[in-house]
């Protein structure tokens, strides 16, 4: 019994194919761009390939995030606040704090022993705090976003980056350059202004070990220790956490064969 889950985010979509057992059989992730429903097939086929299996190999499939409707080979929707839970106490079963930051938003989950939403809050009226800002500073500074957090880490005088606000980045970040500022202490001043972001959110909601870290962010290193300073907590993050909206949704599919209930979150417009 094969089932699939596919997390259509703002930026990145990811797909997953996992069995009855839960294992992860085969991962595909692709930019969203501005082409929802086939970002959702692409990401779909190559988890397809990863797995080594066709399309018609699998039972049911879960899409979610910010365009889980795009998801027109998919069999229902569940929103990604629940996937991420989910998906976040499957791979680290002690979590009870889930924190993703994406590429438009951030959202702070408490998460009971089942892996099921107790409580959250999100970011979703504006980018500020999100992926978005790194890849403002990434744009503005002309250095790949997947070399921003290891240049953070290099810091000995971060600078004190004053706003979030992704409209407003480029002319702070630039004009803390044009101050003589060194590069390395520009970029952990914008890890230190989404870190504070998302801090307030986890402090809302309460923060309880385990903590685990989700989303496209998650696969930054800088980021990682700045949460795990301002929580004093061991952050749980791996390459498998920037997929665990798709594992999510891919659970409550086995869920829905295994079981026949509808899954938490199915249909809601809850984001």
């Amino acid at each position: 019994m094969l089932v699939a889950g596919v997390d259509v985010g703002s930026t990145q979509t990811k797909g997953v194919v996992i069995d009855d057992d839960r294992r992860i059989l085969g991962r595909g992730i692709t930019d969203t761009g501005a082409r929802l429903a086939e970002a959702g097939d692409a990401a779909f086929r190559l988890a397809l390939e990863g797995a080594g299996v066709a399309r018609d190999d699998v039972d049911f499939v879960i899409g979610t995030g910010y365009g889980r409707f795009r998801v027109e080979f998919g069999d229902a929707q569940v929103t990604e606040i629940s996937c991420h839970a989910r998906g976040a106490a499957h791979l680290f079963p002690r979590t009870r704090t889930v924190l993703d930051v994406g590429g438009q938003d951030t959202k702070a989950i408490k998460v009971g022993k089942g892996g099921e939403v107790l409580d959250f809050c999100m970011n979703d009226k504006c980018s500020a705090g999100t992926g978005r800002f790194l890849s403002a500073a990434s744009d503005a500074l002309e250095i790949p976003l997947g070399e921003l957090g290891a240049l953070a880490l290099t810091a000995r005088n971060p600078v004190n980056v004053t706003t979030t606000c992704t409209v407003f980045a480029e002319s702070e970040i630039l004009g803390w350059l044009a101050r003589g500022r060194r590069t390395e202490d520009v970029v952990m001043g914008v890890h230190q202004a989404i870190a504070a972001r998302s801090f307030s959110l986890l402090a809302r909601v309460g923060v309880e070990p385990e903590l685990t870290f989700t989303g496209g962010v998650a696969r930054n290193q800088a980021m990682v220790a700045l949460i795990g300073e301002l929580t004093d907590l061991r952050v749980n993050a791996s390459e498998d956490t920037h997929y665990c909206g798709a594992v999510g949704a891919a659970l409550y599919a086995l869920d829905r064969l295994l079981v026949g209930a509808p899954a938490a979150g199915e249909g809601s417009a809850l984001r």
